[in-house]
């Protein structure tokens, strides 16, 4: 068997072009490819060789050794992946900051109006449906930080048929035309589980069928049932337990998968894409994911036939009806606020909201100008509350001189996103509320209280 016959071709060109090139200087070279081994393992090689040449110039033999280099390349993928989400969290935090920004004005303003319209209009219905994707939106600002921090995971009860249609709002303007959706989400039941790590579970798959569809196209199915696992699934599948759980099942009709293939599928480094397009970590993710949330993946494929994914998570036994958010009273007050914030659209929003609960506010866009009517009056005010990121003097900053001032003032410091103070961060300094925008009214309402009730 030749040389060219193992290697795999997206690496030929570049290990022969440096054979070539030791030819010409000083006949020494290193070169490293892909092979895939009888165990049908891909190794990465490396190979350190000289060329031996007779009188003439002409080469005789190569003398060379081989290296099995193949941990340190796993090892490099994954430095140069942790590089790349640290960019990707650099970036996503600097979009989620001015994101929130306009969020909190989108949210604050509609909430004003629904105050103010009567609900019998369908005007009243519209604006809740604004306020409605405000808040979607917000959330999914929220997934992709926690996604791009890796953040721990962070279980609460939600319906996965609403995760379902976010990730197909992303996936539709990527994949091509020639692949069509069909939709199938009938369970409301709802499960314990991370937003953000069953978004990435979804992501993972829903990627992988598209490009195993991406030449001729097909059908991309998603659908989601309640089902009852007893005894005889339990044998096949011992780490979960019998009852009753949420089958989230996404097929495709790709090109499907070999046996050899399907078995290593869940393998960490494990992927069948071309260099360039695939760390094979994808399903590795995912199932693990499944794992850490008590529940189990299945998979089924046949070769030019396409492949289907069945995940199974244990649904929480509660009506899904009870769990709709109730409209609440909303506690009040008298006392007398300071309100710092740069944007001037934020904070008319949030102090026509603080003054429809009864309190009396004063806003200022201007840290240094809060900051001297403070020192001014400090006695006049209960609370203040500040945005985190502002020129000048950062609401960090303006907490701790406003301590200084009055070291029993009571501080809410809000922000949309910041990587240099959280709310460990933020208490540790005396700083009473720590608040992620956009702040919804009833929320602001209820840390306002508990702050001044103490």
């Amino acid at each position: 068997m030749k040389w060219s016959d193992v290697v795999f071709k997206e690496d030929f060109k570049a290990a022969r072009q440096s054979f070539i090139q030791a030819l010409k200087t000083d006949k020494s070279y290193i070169r490293e490819y892909r092979i895939r081994s009888k165990a049908k393992d891909i190794l990465w090689i490396q190979e350190r060789g000289y060329i031996v040449c007779d009188s003439k110039g002409e080469m005789e033999y190569i003398s060379c050794v081989f290296f099995d280099v193949t941990e340190t390349k796993k090892l490099q993928s994954q430095v140069q992946q942790s590089q790349k989400m640290e960019s990707i969290g650099t970036l996503a935090g600097g979009i989620a900051h001015d994101f929130n920004n306009i969020l909190s004005a989108v949210i604050g303003y509609t909430e004003i109006a629904l105050d103010e319209t009567d609900p019998d209009t369908s005007l009243y219905q519209n604006l809740q449906q604004v306020l409605k994707a405000g808040e979607r939106a917000s959330d999914l600002v929220q997934q992709i930080l926690t996604f791009s921090r890796q953040t721990d995971q962070e279980l609460k009860p939600i319906q996965v048929k609403v995760i379902i249609k976010e990730v197909l709002k992303l996936l539709r303007a990527t994949l091509p035309a020639t692949i069509e959706i069909k939709l199938d989400v009938s369970s409301e039941f709802a499960v314990l589980a991370d937003p953000t790590q069953i978004h990435q579970v979804l992501m993972n798959i829903c990627a992988n069928a598209g490009h195993a569809m991406q030449e001729k196209g097909g059908t991309l199915g998603i659908s989601l049932n309640n089902v009852e696992l007893d005894s005889y699934f339990m044998a096949k599948h011992p780490e979960i337990k019998p009852g009753p759980y949420l089958q989230l099942t996404i097929s495709d009709t790709g090109h499907g998968m070999l046996p050899e293939v399907l078995e290593r599928i869940f393998d960490p480094f494990f992927t069948t894409k071309e260099k360039g397009e695939g760390t094979g970590m994808g399903l590795a993710v995912v199932h693990g994911i499944v794992k850490s949330h008590s529940g189990t993946i299945t998979a089924y494929s046949d070769p030019g036939k396409g492949s289907t994914f069945n995940i199974y998570l244990p649904v929480i036994r509660k009506d899904p009806a009870s769990e709709i958010r109730k409209k609440e009273l909303l506690p009040t007050g008298t006392e007398h606020l300071l309100l710092v914030d740069d944007e001037e659209a934020i904070v008319n929003s949030e102090k026509q909201a603080l003054e429809s609960l009864g309190y009396r506010v004063v806003a200022k866009t201007s840290s240094i100008e809060a900051l001297e009517l403070f020192k001014a009056q400090k006695d006049r005010f209960d609370l203040v509350i500040t945005d985190m990121t502002m020129p000048q003097m950062t609401g960090e900053n303006l907490a701790k001189e406003l301590m200084k001032i009055k070291p029993d003032i009571p501080v809410i410091l809000c922000t949309g996103f910041s990587t240099k103070i959280d709310e460990k961060k933020a208490m540790a300094i005396g700083i009473r509320a720590f608040v992620l925008k956009p702040i919804l009214k009833q929320k602001i309402a209820r840390v306002i209280r508990a702050v001044l009730d103490g």
